[in-house]
């Protein structure tokens, strides 16, 4: 059995650090609930203007010109060339499975594709992860920190990412990050970002649009594909800091735990030494 001073020591530091992760679990919370209202509100305007875009999708499909400057958004891009990934990762660790969940899902996906695509990077663990495997990296977006990105930078990513599309560098684009379920939830995913993928089932008559098709898609699409960016951004800093939350939540109660046992054996060795203290005593009085 381990000595009483060992003992001692051993409930102070991990009383330390339960200190420190019950801390880091109440800075999570508040920051989970922060981002996560900002994604609940964001969200219903995203899936208007989403709803919108594929409405109005049919309309391309049918005479590509409607769509003015962003025609080429919604056509293949150019044959043989890579395909674009947006991969979005976390800049900070103690955050649980967030990192593993979505570089499996990265794995995955990247697979069948035998080598032919390239990443832009975002976050130092994503990046961690692109260098480990040997990932093709087309840009490393590290002046731009999950955490307080904004919406001008993430239209500047959805810009990029345009560019590179449209001046036939890539196939096309793809956005590997994670979706915001609930507090205890998040779902990583992969989902296509370019070419604008046409409205699912029977076409809807072709609308009428005033302004001119081409001025009204022109100016709605770059901003339809900013949010986008945005939205995914958002969500994926609330599923870091839900999935800190639960890893610190659990880290305290571990701690905890191991103090409660660590406090029993400590208990168990004075108690052992108090009756040996008292044994010798005794016989030493006896002895007398």
């Amino acid at each position: 059995m381990a000595n009483i001073r060992d003992l001692r020591l051993r409930i102070t530091s991990v009383g330390k650090i339960q200190k420190i992760t019950r801390a880091m679990e109440m800075v999570a919370t508040t920051k989970l609930r922060r981002f996560q209202g900002r994604t609940v509100a964001a969200k219903p305007y995203s899936e208007e203007l989403e709803t919108l875009v594929r409405g109005l999708s049919g309309a391309v499909a049918s005479n590509p010109e409607s769509a003015g400057t962003s025609a080429d958004l919604f056509t293949q891009g150019a044959s043989g060339k890579p395909l674009g990934i947006l991969f979005v990762g976390s800049d900070k660790g103690l955050c649980g499975a967030y990192n593993a969940a979505i570089q499996r899902k990265l794995a995955e996906m990247v697979k069948p594709l035998n080598g032919n695509f390239t990443l832009y990077v975002l976050g130092r663990k994503a990046m961690a992860e692109a260098t480990r495997w040997d990932y093709p990296v087309a840009a490393y977006l590290d002046h731009i920190e999950g955490e307080k990105v904004t919406f001008g930078e993430a239209a500047s990513i959805a810009n990029l990412l345009v560019k590179d599309f449209k001046g036939g560098k890539l196939s096309g684009v793809a956005v590997c990050s994670t979706q915001f379920r609930s507090m205890a939830r998040y779902e990583p995913r992969f989902d296509p970002f370019l070419p604008i993928a046409p409205a699912q089932g029977e076409v809807k008559a072709e609308p009428i649009l005033e302004p001119s098709g081409p001025d009204v898609l022109g100016r709605l699409i770059p901003r339809y594909l900013e949010t986008r960016i945005y939205h995914a951004l958002l969500e994926a800093i609330t599923s870091e800091y839900a999935s800190r939350r639960f890893a610190m939540k659990n880290a305290t109660d571990a701690a905890g735990d191991m103090k409660k046992d660590i406090t029993r054996l400590y208990n168990r060795a004075r108690q052992a030494k108090i009756t040996q203290e008292i044994s010798e005593i005794v016989s030493g009085a006896e002895a007398l």
